[in-house]
């Protein structure tokens, strides 16, 4: 109360952001990383304080039957299934949530690209699909899809597209960008 009897109430508001998400990491059921990816440069800048950030995550939600988490000033939320904990971190103040649409997101994309066969061999055969999905769900930290079919269209159409350019570059065509320049030029480089 100030002198006049009236209530001073102090608190900051976070200026709403669209960077949501800080981190977003998958461990193994003992504790290591096979995936991870820090979007707030600031936040844990070394690999060091990154591994000890998870590490510290991981002892304080291996054996617990939540799915939401604080730990350090982030709200963390996560999933295990059979040997991997999956992991999305935000700040403080981020809404669970949001958080949770990602994470449910990143999980039920995987679990239909591994075949419902979420497991540890079966990511660790498919890394480049877990990064697909991962980078068409979270782009720097912003939320861009959280509906799994979406970005399994997304992915697969991706995925359709370089097997495209790797079969067309093994059959030694060359692919070129399109340019006037390069154009002009095709009959000598074998582009038409």
């Amino acid at each position: 109360m100030d002198g006049g009897g009236k209530y001073v109430l102090l608190f900051s508001l976070q200026e709403p952001s669209l960077y949501t998400v800080k981190a977003v990491f998958i461990l193994d059921n003992d504790g290591n990383r096979l995936l991870s990816k820090y979007y707030d440069r600031e936040l844990y800048p070394s690999m060091k304080e990154q591994k000890n950030f998870e590490r510290n995550v991981f002892n304080k939600t291996h054996k617990a039957d939540n799915e939401i988490a604080f730990v350090e000033g982030m709200t963390i939320v996560y999933k295990s299934s059979i040997d991997l904990f999956f992991y999305v971190v935000g700040s403080s103040q981020e809404n669970e949530l949001m958080l949770m649409s990602v994470l449910n997101c990143i999980f039920e994309s995987l679990s239909q690209i591994l075949k419902k066969n979420v497991e540890r061999r079966c990511l660790l055969d498919n890394m480049e699909g877990v990064f697909l999905v991962v980078d068409e769900i979270i782009d720097g930290g912003v939320i861009l899809e959280s509906d799994p079919q979406q970005v399994l269209q997304k992915v697969n159409y991706r995925v359709r597209k370089l097997s495209i350019i790797q079969a067309t570059s093994s059959a030694s065509c060359l692919l070129l960008p399109a340019s006037p320049f390069l154009l002009s030029f095709s009959p000598l480089i074998g582009v038409s």
